[in-house]
């Protein structure tokens, strides 16, 4: 892992606790903000707040009796380097916290774009005529793949898992298509040039891979990264993460970041420019990450 470098804390910091606040209600707790969303799209979390000191097993207790009150998911999330000694108290609260590896982008060591396996890549266009449909794509795939990670599930998973673990363009067609609230939203969100989505799509299959970055200024994450299980083992999450990383950085932004959800991930996203700095630390009750 690289030396620690504050400055780049800092920064991932502020980008934390700034990304949500346009699409979100503030509750601040003692030393923890809670980001609760206004409308549709993926639940917030909680967050130390920037400058604060270690929230208590007290606070986390009283944040996550209000998740549950406004029906959120009991979610904690914060960056090892700048919060060490959280770790202990969210265990000592109650949580099982995933130790996520957090990576940068080294622009010089950016692989350059390469033509993907039996598809193209374009971006979901939020003025497009297709966007509603390409949306509900996109975030299926991500639902997906999510739900049947690449690596063997453990036993007691086998059977939940046994249906997405082989899901491909049926399942995701299948989904129950969005609402135009929802549709609505995702344009706004989008049109402000704070979201990207890059698509892998497959002229026989459709869309089978999705890549997401959210901007603040000149700090971007990618989130959401995912394959179809059914589409997986062909370059498609690794590519489109480099090609949306490039653009981004030909769009003035000199900071780009992401989680991997294990070590395992995480050396995929070194080879394609990206350098592990630190942990970002990822809690929920025990039951939520079975």
């Amino acid at each position: 892992m690289a030396p620690a470098d504050s400055g780049l804390f800092d920064r991932l910091e502020r980008f934390y606790d700034a990304m949500p606040r346009p699409w979100a209600r503030i509750e601040e707790i003692g030393s923890l903000v809670l980001f609760i969303r206004e409308g549709e799209g993926w639940p917030y979390y909680a967050r130390p707040r920037p400058g604060s000191p270690t929230p208590s097993a007290a606070e986390i207790t009283e944040v996550r009796a209000r998740q549950r009150d406004l029906g959120l998911p009991e979610t904690f999330e914060w960056v090892h380097e700048t919060s060490p000694d959280l770790l202990a108290v969210a265990r000592s609260a109650g949580l099982d916290v995933l130790l996520a590896p957090l990576l940068v982008l080294d622009p010089a060591a950016l692989v350059p774009d390469l033509p993907l396996r039996d598809a193209t890549l374009r971006y979901l266009d939020p003025a497009g005529p297709t966007f509603a449909a390409d949306l509900h794509a996109s975030r299926t795939v991500s639902r997906l793949g999510f739900a049947a990670p690449a690596y063997q599930a453990p036993l007691e998973m086998a059977e939940k898992a046994l249906f997405i673990q082989g899901a491909g363009p049926t399942e995701r067609d299948a989904a129950e298509p969005l609402d135009a609230e929802a549709v609505r939203q995702a344009r706004e969100l989008f049109a402000s040039g704070a979201f990207l989505t890059a698509v892998a799509e497959s002229p026989a299959e459709g869309i089978v891979a999705t890549a997401t970055s959210q901007r603040d200024g000149d700090v971007a994450e990618v989130v959401g990264v995912a394959t179809l299980p059914s589409a997986r083992r062909r370059g498609y999450a690794s590519q489109l993460t480099a090609t949306l990383s490039g653009r981004l950085v030909a769009d003035d932004v000199d900071l780009v970041f992401l989680s991997a959800g294990d070590d395992d991930v995480a050396r995929l996203y070194t080879r394609v420019g990206f350098r592990r700095v630190g942990t970002a630390c990822i809690a929920e009750p025990a039951a939520a990450l079975l």
